[in-house]
């Protein structure tokens, strides 16, 4: 999927976890053999291609594009599994594949973890008893600096911006790179909605503002290229923000 995961599990180490570990790692292997846009043996590069039906590929493909199509409808047409008119459901994937791997985790035993893919991150139980995961969100100016802290348990945390990847997100209704935010972070309880969604809402700009208010099950962290910020007023209850007006 063109970037970096890793586990941080708060266990002892022992047979139990290395085999969840490894069935969670094969999981993330085998998502990534079906749905590279990086691999053009992939299953969704071939299907891209019409060198392969969908028929003939795993039932998980059908499963995304399914919720790809649910989201596209939640969001009012913002979140695209065609962006720039191909199909790309990574904007799905990854946070699909994130939360899928901790629940193997899970329901393993292991309650207290979490899973990172870059920088999107499903947190679940605790950090150490008594105390919930923190998690830093960097400026998109300068990524030695915090602009915010989200602190809880059974969280999902994704960012949408161009600090990584430059101007990478499409706008769905002009086909061009988004780029009136330079980050937007979104908080809820399920990566699989959360990172798709905050592509959605990246793509939308400060229009980000409105849809929120439709959306109650979704706190935001806003970063504009002058470094102005906006956050949705729930957010001041998870997380350590800067000095400046939440959103109405």
């Amino acid at each position: 999927m063109g970037t970096v995961f890793s586990f941080v599990i708060q266990a002892r180490r022992s047979r139990e976890l290395n085999l969840a570990l490894a069935q969670a790692v094969a999981w993330l292997h085998h998502v990534d053999s079906r749905f590279s846009t990086y691999r053009p043996d992939s299953q969704i590069s071939r299907l891209a291609d019409g060198t392969l039906t969908l028929g003939e590929c795993d039932p998980v493909v059908s499963e995304v594009l399914a919720h790809c199509d649910a989201l596209t409808e939640a969001s009012g047409g913002w979140f695209t599994a065609t962006p720039g008119g191909r199909l790309d459901p990574s904007g799905f994937v990854k946070g699909w594949a994130i939360e899928r791997a901790s629940t193997i985790l899970h329901e393993a035993g292991f309650t207290d973890h979490y899973v990172n893919g870059g920088g999107d991150v499903q947190l679940r139980g605790e950090s150490a008893p008594g105390h919930p995961w923190r998690i830093g969100l960097n400026d998109p100016a300068d990524r030695h600096r915090l602009v915010a802290v989200v602190s809880g348990r059974d969280l999902a945390v994704a960012t949408s911006g161009v600090s990584e990847r430059g101007h990478h997100i499409i706008d769905p209704l002009t086909g061009r790179p988004a780029g009136e935010l330079a980050a937007l972070t979104l908080v809820g309880r399920h990566l699989t909605e959360v990172d798709a969604l905050a592509t959605a809402a990246f793509a939308m700009g400060d229009d980000a503002r409105e849809w929120l208010r439709t959306r109650p099950d979704l706190e935001a962290f806003a970063v504009a290229h002058d470094g102005a910020v906006w956050w949705t007023p729930g957010l001041r209850d998870i997380a350590v923000l800067p000095q400046a007006p939440a959103l109405p």
